[in-house]
């Protein structure tokens, strides 16, 4: 058992997803930072709201930023968040004259948020790749497999006969659409943080609008009306797509796995997974990996639920129960895409 199997030196074989986890590692998340404050910066020097000089010097030092981890470590443990320390030391690293207008009338849950929004669109991309490349992967089955038969079984007992092509529509239809949905997902969570300390967005004025509009332009994100602290809906509605695209994969490997044990030539797979104790056995490991993946994100889902309830304006909180549930429900999505796709390659056989 370990505290995390994606990361583990020798789990990560198994349950690893190097593309995935670049993005939500120390070094994405800093560089997102700093790209929500040069963006800010910019933005506020545009509108009139900081000097004109300001913008462009800020940004600037936003590009060479490279701020003492160590140090913002043990800040975190005091503040209960990365910002506070590391805005120190981004001020620290800008001209004397311009240091008064760095973060200007943003707040830590802007830039973590907007950080995350800005490497959830690179994941989510890739989700979409892989999405594509499995159903393509189901088609070829379809194709060369579609017109065999094979025992359907209801209430795990024999029913009646049905063509591959039928059982292998189940497994591709529901995947069409998580990605049919994902342009809904996409506009409800992929959305810039830009509140300040309650939200109301006081210290822009009039200006909030315009500083929200190129902020979001320049991050390739929806620029909101309001800032969304305490409105998690997006945030729940990306989760449910994770866990629904998980549960479509984890029928998958339950199917193929009930079908490898039926052992009456329902389906046929390469590369099984060995057995210390019974050189004999071929075992589905990607199949039942599915399985426990699915399951894993249906219970992460439900703390994804708990998270919506954050009291009155701010919740540091249901805010850190995001934190402990959202990356592990991505990196159980990615997994889960990466070994369906390596399980549908293995099939080298399906029905008589």
């Amino acid at each position: 058992m370990t505290a995390s199997p994606f990361d583990h030196p020798l789990l990560s074989g198994l349950l690893g997803d190097d593309e995935v986890s670049v993005h939500l590692g120390a070094a994405a998340d800093l560089d997102a930072m700093a790209a929500f404050e040069a963006a800010l910066a910019r933005a506020e020097a545009a509108a009139g709201l900081i000097p004109a000089e300001a913008g462009p010097a800020i940004a600037g030092a936003c590009a060479q930023f490279v701020p003492n981890r160590g140090d913002i470590r043990i800040a975190a443990a005091r503040d209960g968040v990365v910002v506070v320390e590391w805005v120190r030391q981004l001020r620290a690293a800008v001209p004397e004259a311009h240091r008064e207008y760095v973060h200007f009338g943003a707040t830590s849950q802007d830039v973590i948020d907007t950080s995350l929004m800005v490497r959830l669109k690179a994941i989510l991309s890739l989700f979409e790749d892989r999405l594509g490349r499995i159903v393509e992967a189901l088609g070829v089955l379809d194709g060369r497999f579609g017109g065999n038969r094979l025992m359907a079984r209801t209430r795990m007992q024999d029913a009646l006969e049905i063509s591959v092509s039928g059982r292998i529509a189940d497994w591709r239809l529901p995947l069409q659409r998580h990605i049919d949905r994902l342009a809904a997902v996409r506009e409800a969570v992929l959305v810039l943080q830009l509140g300040g300390a309650v939200g109301d967005r006081a210290k822009f004025g009039e200006k909030a609008g315009e500083v929200v509009a190129l902020m979001a332009a320049e991050l390739g994100l929806w620029a909101p009306d309001k800032a969304w602290h305490s409105q998690r809906d997006g945030m729940f509605a990306c989760a449910s797509w994770l866990a629904g695209v998980s549960g479509t994969l984890g029928k998958i490997g339950q199917d193929i796995a009930l079908m490898a044990l039926a052992g009456d030539g329902q389906i046929a797979l390469a590369g099984g997974g060995g057995s210390s104790a019974m050189p004999h056995k071929s075992n589905p490991v990607a199949a039942e990996v599915l399985v426990g993946l699915s399951r894993y994100n249906s219970t992460l889902v439900s703390g994804m639920g708990q998270a919506m309830v954050h009291e009155q304006e701010r919740s540091g909180a249901a805010w850190t129960l995001e934190w402990l549930a959202f990356p592990q429900m991505l990196m159980t999505t990615g997994a889960g895409l990466l070994l369906a796709e390596r399980l549908l390659g293995a099939v080298e056989g399906m029905g008589a």
